[in-house]
């Protein structure tokens, strides 16, 4: 297998209903394919037919009158970005999602049968593991921010998704040994670096007695 190729990526993000990805639906669905000096944006609105709370409009800045006058059905949307996910794996494109346990996992619980079939990068995962230690936030505008990449729109859909291909892109840089891996290597050392620091969470909670349960092991979708 190929190693990672970061002029050819199709970054994705959702923006939802809730932070819970069991519980959340779509209300904007982002795919940017990078090929080359070549880019594609796609952006879809959806109706996601339920009142989007107050919490998250805060957040994305839709409301459920906007979604609901403008936005597609939700299941079209759905269905419109898993085809474009799949295509883009079989089109041999890295798939980049900031924090893919959180978008992964919302669409495998709205489709029932979502499953991946193809490279995953995932930029929050990887910084995670190359720089454990670096103290601060690690939301999408802080990373964004460490690695010189512009965000002016955060949660702003199109601009998350460009802007985790750019750090993508920058963490390859910093680390060029990333570039020597396999897809499936990389894939691995993801998903290993995603539960050992899991686990150390885990630890640390339990050991000043509070609630592990909710902290997943599993990368790149929530067990």
């Amino acid at each position: 297998m190929t190693n990672f190729d970061a002029s050819r990526m199709l970054s994705f993000d959702l923006e939802t209903t809730s932070a819970d990805p069991k519980e959340a639906r779509i209300v904007t669905s982002a795919l940017v394919t990078i090929n080359g000096s070549h880019t594609e944006k796609i952006e879809m609105l959806a109706d996601p037919g339920v009142e989007i709370p107050a919490e998250a409009t805060a957040v994305h800045g839709i409301s459920t009158e906007k979604a609901r006058a403008e936005g597609r059905p939700h299941d079209e949307v759905l269905a419109e970005t898993v085809e474009r996910i799949q295509t883009g794996w079989e089109a041999g494109f890295v798939l980049v999602v900031y924090n893919a346990p959180y978008d992964l996992t919302v669409l495998r619980q709205l489709t029932g049968d979502f499953t991946v079939t193809g490279p995953v990068f995932d930029p929050f995962t990887v910084d995670r593991i190359k720089d454990r230690y670096r103290k601060g936030r690690r939301t999408l505008s802080d990373v964004s921010r460490h690695y010189g990449v512009g965000l002016d729109n955060a949660h702003e859909a199109t601009a998350d998704a460009l802007a985790a291909a750019r750090v993508a892109w920058k963490l390859v840089r910093e680390y060029p040994e990333l570039a020597e891996l396999s897809m499936d290597e990389l894939m691995e050392f993801q998903a290993v670096g995603f539960y050992e620091l899991a686990e150390s969470m885990r630890k640390y909670l339990t050991s000043h007695g509070k609630d592990a349960s909710r902290v997943s092991t599993a990368w790149p979708m929530q067990s």
